[in-house]
């Protein structure tokens, strides 16, 4: 076999982590925006604790900006983390705004237990970790939410027209949005050319360990789980 002909590090990932991903596409949270029956109550619950997930998701491109070996590297993470504040977050508002959430009830939330340890994984690992344990950590949600936004979009075809939720699904299966995750996938190929296998082990238990989170992060907003009193 060919150097061309290798699958890639991020193909590898891909590969490995599709049964979890596959739980994350036909979770009943998910199928539910799909189709739109999901209750306002439900989806609510989601966008305040995806929004402060969000806040720390979005340090990630930051310290990537800090990890960068060029400008161009250096640039690129920071319109990620732009699009990350400005975009993605933003549609979060809008939605809040629709079902009555307030800037000060979604400022104020407390993040559960789940989301905590989500983003302190991902923190700790990056803060000590390299560029590439960095991508390899926030690449899965990037990648997994266009893989959803694109699956449900496909699935609903039309009925997508009279579907309140419409906002989010169109947002994730945009190529804008698509452009992120292509381009860290890209990055990380790059980044492990030539490394050793112990090391590609490391990054493949990040690239899993946040891949598990997010079915976890599904879970969580679907029964509504908070800390126990």
């Amino acid at each position: 076999m060919t150097k061309t002909q290798m699958k890639t590090f991020s193909a590898r990932l891909h590969e490995r982590s599709k049964e979890i991903w596959k739980k994350n596409h036909t979770h009943p949270f998910v199928q539910a925006i799909g189709d739109g029956t999901l209750s306002e109550k439900k989806f609510a619950y989601y966008l305040k604790q995806d929004y402060i997930y969000l806040m720390d998701y979005a340090k990630l491109f930051a310290l990537g900006t800090i990890k960068a070996t060029n400008l161009e590297i250096m640039t690129k993470f920071a319109s990620i983390l732009n699009e990350t504040l400005q975009v993605e977050m933003d549609l979060h508002r809008s939605y809040c705004k629709e079902f009555g959430i307030s800037s000060e009830e979604l400022e104020n939330t407390e993040p559960t237990p789940i989301t905590l340890a989500y983003t302190g994984y991902m923190l700790n690992a990056a803060h000590h970790g390299t560029l590439a344990d960095l991508i390899a950590c926030l690449l899965p949600c990037a990648w997994d939410y266009y893989e959803i936004g694109s699956i449900l979009k496909e699935q609903n075809g039309t009925a997508l027209e009279t579907n309140r939720y419409i906002a989010w699904i169109q947002s994730y299966a945009s190529p804008e949005f698509a452009d992120a995750h292509k381009w860290l996938a890209k990055l990380l190929d790059e980044l492990t050319e030539d490394m050793p296998e112990g090391e590609l082990k490391r990054l493949e238990k990040h690239f899993l360990m946040t891949s598990r989170y997010e079915y976890l992060f599904w879970d969580m907003v679907h029964n509504e789980q908070d800390w126990p009193l």
